[in-house]
This record gives structure tokens, C-alpha cells and sequence, in this order.
């Protein structure tokens, strides 16, 4: 049994304390102007938009305010719109308060948040790509958000998959092992690996990917 398919209890912890260390500073380091970006990845949203639906996920995570269709794009939009009248600053710190207190209750649920870590990990990428800041779904939280990344879409039995990585020695082996299917080929960087699943553009990447189409690999679509 390989490390990715043994559940690390810590690790969805792990890679959003990381991700706050680096995401946290650059946030307040930027003008306000900056916030009211829009984002490619996710269309009709602004940078702070995102952060809203960030830290509004993470509280209710570590509230344990999560019942059925707390994360639906309805209840998106009504905790963005709670907090309408923040200034940035209280968004930010309420995502700081999130990325430092949920991991120990991800850790309890036995698995079942974990993808909202990811999720977390993801919409920072998406953040930094909206700034222009280099390596977007890069970066020192990288490692384990693919660790992560191969272990969810193996108990989602997700499409086969093999990867091929230029910046990781071991190759990577996602999605269901047991599919009837045989499995489909990727051979590319883990940072467009990681935007392929996430549902993310990956024009201008260079990558090959072959016997599956990039929607199928989407696992947040």
C-alpha cells in the first residue's frame, strides 16, 4: 500500500497552515483595488469574492456548520453576500482564523472534508494567478496537495490515470485502480496536473495527455 492511498490525518492541516503562510502575507501586502479583481477561474467572482467563499467554508468547517448543500452554489453566494460589508481586512482575517483552526477538525472527520482542503489550496492558486504571481497551483504546498490530490480521486474511483511527472522521481497513479478501463496517460508538471483536475485553464501549458478529455478529469465540476 502506497502513501498516498494511506489516509495522513494531518496532511489536509498541513497544506492549509502552509498555504496560509504564504497566502496570508501577500494578501496583505495588496492594495484594495486589487481585490476587486475579477478571477478567471472562477467567472462572476472577484478576488475577494473567493476569499469570502474561502473563509465562510472554512468556519463553517470548523464550526461544524456543514449539513447537506452547505456548499452549494446557493449557499455560495449567501455567505459571500454575508459579508458585503466587511472591509477586506475582516475577510482576511476571518481566512486566517479558517486555514489555522479547521485542519484539527478535517483531521476527525475520517476523510469526508478533506477535499475542502484541496478545494482551499485550489482557489489560493486561483487568487495568485489573478495577481500574475508566478507558480499559482505551485509552491511548498504543492507535495502534499498532490499526495492529496492521487488519494481522492482513487476513493471517488475517478478515471485512470498515470502520471508522469517532469518535477516528481515517483510516477503517479490517480483515479480508480480497478476501473475497467484502461488507464489514460499524462506526462506534464504536477502544477497542470493539478489545474487539469481542478478544472482549471491550462493554455499555454506543455503537456501531453492522452485517452481521457480534461472536463472528465475535473473532480470539483
Amino acid at each position: 500500500m502506497t502513501t498516498a492511498e494511506v489516509r495522513d490525518p494531518e496532511l489536509p492541516g498541513r497544506l492549509l497552515i502552509t498555504e496560509r503562510d504564504a497566502l496570508v502575507p501577500l494578501l496583505r501586502a495588496r492594495p484594495d483595488g486589487d481585490f476587486a479583481l475579477a478571477t478567471a477561474a472562477c467567472p462572476g467572482w472577484t478576488v475577494r469574492d473567493v476569499l469570502a467563499h474561502c473563509s465562510s467554508a472554512l468556519m463553517r468547517v470548523v464550526e461544524s456548520r456543514y449539513e447537506k448543500g452547505v456548499f452549494s452554489p446557493e449557499a455560495n453566494d449567501r455567505d459571500i453576500a454575508e459579508r458585503a460589508d466587511w472591509t477586506n481586512a475582516q475577510v482576511v482575517d476571518e481566512l486566517e482564523r479558517g486555514m489555522t483552526e479547521a485542519g484539527p477538525v478535517i483531521a476527525k472527520a475520517g476523510g469526508k472534508l478533506d477535499l475542502v482542503a484541496l478545494g482551499e489550496w485550489v482557489h489560493a492558486g486561483d487568487v495568485r494567478d489573478t495577481f500574475g504571481e508566478p507558480g499559482a497551483y505551485a509552491g511548498p504546498g504543492l507535495p502534499d496537495a498532490l499526495t492529496l490530490l492521487v488519494r481522492i480521486t482513487r476513493e471517488k474511483a475517478h478515471v485512470p490515470l498515470h502520471a508522469d511527472l517532469d518535477d516528481v522521481d515517483e510516477p503517479q497513479r490517480l483515479g480508480d485502480p480497478a476501473a475497467a478501463r484502461p488507464p489514460a496517460r499524462y506526462i506534464g508538471g504536477a502544477a497542470t496536473l493539478v489545474r487539469l483536475y481542478a478544472g482549471r485553464s491550462v493554455k499555454g501549458a506543455d503537456f501531453e495527455l492522452v485517452g481521457v478529455e480534461p472536463p472528465e478529469l475535473n473532480i470539483f465540476g
